[in-house]
């Protein structure tokens, strides 16, 4: 029977074939990309997706500081889009930037702060590219994407350039709208692009004092020199709600502060993260996180949300 890879379209980027996706991640596990493409830029994008059969899967990620890869790797074509042209960003008219999709959050909070654009400093908090905090309205420090999302571009499964005006817009259709760690964006579609409004003129140097107290911050609260991911599981309620509740402590309070699973652990820092001690599998993390859901369920009543992503195949065992 063909392989499918064998009538990839030219691309001015780069296609490789069975390639570990482990190394681009933050939990540094999961396995192989069928096919992992590159892109050049969004024409190259674009004219890849145009010409490659509506039947092959597509996938995206970023840094991966949000997503489990599985064992057993990803079926069809992974598009990861990061560094280079991919990672600028750059004024774009009165108190905002367009970054593109594979910038760092940390990224944007200091451009913002070069620019003295205020009310973007809080990206310095989240861990990962812009690109995927669209998918999950991520936020942190009482301030979400919802809050300065202005415009979105991306690229369709069939190659078709668009764009979505936020919920922050007056004007335009189609719109995205937010709600606490989710959106509605379409799935089939690949984020390209954001358009960031900020709050107004800032100094430069007060907005750059704001960052580093937020690095301050996660670096005592979390345990950012692990391999980890981003915060495992959505809080049960949205902020605001009245005596909110919070996952690390339904976490601590059933007990599972330290709990492993084979190379899995839940951090001794911060109950909401989970880490690779050096030798864990995509499936011990997995495992991990539903035995602490399962333990939180039947200790707080509670059934947490997944936070990360879990996209891949399950390898089946020897």
């Amino acid at each position: 029977m063909a392989d499918w890879r064998d009538d990839l379209p030219d691309v001015r980027g780069k296609l490789l074939l069975d390639q570990p996706l482990a190394p681009y991640t933050w939990f540094r596990v999961g396995g192989p990309a069928d096919a992992l493409f590159l892109p050049k830029d969004e024409d190259d994008l674009a004219d890849f997706l145009r010409v490659l059969p509506a039947e092959v899967p597509v996938h995206f990620m970023g840094v991966a500081s949000n997503s489990i890869i599985r064992d057993g790797g990803i079926e069809g074509v992974t598009i990861r889009l990061m560094g280079g042209y991919w990672g600028s960003v750059e004024p774009a008219g009165s108190h905002s930037l367009f970054a593109r999709a594979g910038a760092l959050d940390l990224a944007v909070a200091k451009a913002s702060a070069k620019h003295g654009i205020s009310g973007l400093t809080f990206f310095s908090g989240i861990p990962g590219s812009i690109g995927g905090a669209v998918r999950t309205n991520a936020g942190c420090y009482g301030r979400e994407l919802k809050d300065v999302a202005n415009q979105i571009e991306g690229i369709t499964r069939s190659g078709e350039k668009v764009r979505f005006e936020a919920e922050i817009a007056q004007y335009g259709d189609p719109k995205i709208e937010f709600s606490y760690r989710h959106t509605n964006f379409p799935d089939d579609v690949i984020v390209t692009g954001i358009l960031l409004t900020g709050s107004g003129d800032g100094d430069p140097e007060a907005l750059q004092a704001e960052i580093e107290e937020h690095q301050a911050r996660r670096a005592e609260t979390q345990p950012i020199k692990d391999k980890t991911g981003g915060s495992t599981f959505a809080n049960p309620d949205p902020p605001g709600t009245p005596d909110q509740r919070s996952s690390w402590k339904l976490i601590d309070a059933a007990g599972c502060r330290g709990l492993k699973v084979g190379g899995a652990q839940v951090s001794e820092k911060h109950c909401n993260f989970l880490i690779n001690t050096d030798d864990a599998t995509a499936a011990d993390i997995e495992a991990l996180g539903e035995l602490v859901r399962a333990r939180v369920l039947d200790v707080t009543g509670v059934d947490l949300r997944w936070e990360i992503r879990r996209i891949g195949r399950i390898q089946a065992k020897a």
